[in-house]
């Protein structure tokens, strides 16, 4: 008896809710801050909130869900999550939401 023919794993990709908008983090600013350029048009101050701080490792060119500030004006965002595998990145490019981002990762 032979297997049966492997089928592709369910990948379920968080998107971009209400005000939340994809971006690439450009650079490290050091702890817990950096800069983002999103997909919106705007370079963002951002930073991974205290309840993530711990779980949530970011690199320069990793793609994530940032969250802009409603009082500090449109400047500044916190982070709420990052894409993991390639294939999250890949399957947000194959839908157009990467579209803006000329980068290669």
């Amino acid at each position: 008896m032979g297997k049966p023919p492997e089928q592709p794993a369910l990948l379920r990709v968080r998107l971009p809710q209400g005000r939340e908008v994809l971006g690439v983090v450009q650079q490290r600013l050091g702890g817990s801050r950096m800069r983002v350029l999103c997909l919106d048009g705007k370079e963002r101050l951002c930073r991974i909130p205290g309840r993530l701080r711990r779980r949530l490792w970011v690199r320069e060119n990793d793609v994530v869900l940032i969250e802009p500030w409603e009082l500090g004006g449109d400047a500044k965002g916190d982070v709420v999550y990052k894409y993991r595998s390639k294939a999250e990145v890949a399957f947000l490019k194959r839908k157009g939401y990467l579209k803006n981002i000329e980068e290669e990762f």
